[in-house]
């Protein structure tokens, strides 16, 4: 294929709509030939109905200690957003550029595609890497078993940078999550008879209840110094959602709702989350006493490790020699930057775009950010001269 530059490549991974509830291959046929036609090898590594695919590719020396762009292929969906132009096509009025994924994040997915065939193609002494995970909206499901296989069969890179939107501000620091569905099966009674059912909704409330209590407890104690660089500067527990029941008087025979915890990179996420478990292995025990039909289950349905802040660590001193950045900052939501960070990569947040934007009705890229970005990889490109 004809090089493209890196406007044409964003034009060309907005046009794929990889809605994370289906497959992202058409985006991904299209880059693995791409990157063939100019000499490099790619690699996918499946999900499990072989329905999509991470790729991931290496150029420059094979050897360790390279610089891994990373990104994910999957945008949120556009159903009931009204947008003033096709959401699949980058549009440019106003000095932005509009579409869904141009801030969130393929605007540096575009980036990062063009600065590894410019590697290629120039020679460099320092490797780099591309890294494209799936299923990064739906809990950050896709970059574990991706970055596993990258480490089969790439030499390791020392670096990673993920572009997730900062306004090309330098994040060294993000909150851990995970999450829980939550069923609390029930046994129906007439509301009459109340002793010798199980409502299912009123003992779900004992666990939010206890979430609650959690909270108070949380943020009654003195922030750490880790803590308190966040907004807001502790660990918290949310329920945002409930169903069950079927009418005023008859017990319920389900209450569903789920949990997300977002941690402070330097409390412990899965004592937390064991904390939880207890509880809800506690209740469970309790209702069945009362009926065995009855119970709790409980489903993990995200888990990402927190962003923890690396004291000289490599890739916040990259960026700084990039982007001349002076301070760095953190960010309460999660990314795949921890997960890269357990895997042990140097790893921060650093791209192109305000995260205001992300998953908005007329998404857009600021024309200024994309032409940060764009000297973003410049510079980056001359360092691994």
């Amino acid at each position: 294929m004809q090089e493209m530059t890196s406007r044409q490549i964003l034009d060309q991974l907005v046009s794929f709509p990889t809605v994370s509830r289906g497959s992202n291959l058409a985006l991904i046929d299209w880059l693995e030939a791409y990157l063939a036609s100019h000499g490099i090898e790619s690699h996918r590594h499946w999900n499990e109905d072989r329905s999509k695919a991470a790729l991931f590719a290496h150029v420059g020396p094979w050897v360790a200690g390279g610089v891994v762009l990373s990104g994910h292929s999957d945008v949120v969906p556009v159903d009931g957003q009204d947008w003033t132009s096709d959401p699949w096509v980058v549009t440019e009025r106003d000095g932005r550029l509009y579409g869904r994924g141009t801030c969130d994040m393929k605007g540096y997915v575009a980036l990062s595609i063009w600065a590894l065939v410019q590697a290629h193609k120039r020679g460099v002494t320092r490797p780099l890497q591309l890294a494209l995970s799936y299923d990064e909206e739906i809990g950050c499901t896709g970059a574990p078993p991706m970055i596993a296989t990258m480490q089969q069969i790439l030499p390791q890179a020392s670096v990673a940078v993920i572009g997730e939107p900062s306004s090309m501000g330098l994040i060294n620091g993000h909150k851990g999550g995970t999450g829980f569905h939550v069923h609390v099966k029930g046994y129906e009674v007439h509301s009459s008879l109340l002793p010798y059912g199980v409502s299912a909704i009123m003992e779900g409330a004992r666990l939010i209840g206890w979430i609650n209590a959690k909270n108070a407890e949380i943020q009654a104690r003195p922030a750490s110094a880790a803590a308190a660089t966040f907004h807001p500067p502790f660990t918290t527990l949310h329920v945002g959602m409930i169903s069950g029941g079927t009418a005023h008087n008859i017990t319920a025979g389900d209450c569903r709702f789920a949990v997300e915890m977002r941690v402070v990179p330097d409390e412990d996420i899965t004592a937390l989350a064991a904390e939880f478990e207890a509880e809800a292995a506690r209740l469970d025990a309790a209702l069945k006493a009362v009926n065995p039909q009855a119970g709790v289950t409980l489903t993990r349905f995200f888990n990402v490790p927190g962003l923890k802040p690396e004291t000289e660590g490599p890739a916040e001193a990259l960026v700084r020699r990039l982007t001349g950045a002076n301070a760095a900052g953190v960010v309460s939501y999660g990314t795949e930057a921890g997960q890269f960070q357990d895997a042990g990569y140097s790893a921060v947040i650093c791209g192109p775009g305000d995260i205001a934007q992300a998953h908005q009705v007329d998404e857009y890229l600021e024309l200024s950010e994309w032409q940060a970005g764009q000297r973003f990889m410049l510079a980056l490109l001359e360092d691994l001269q």
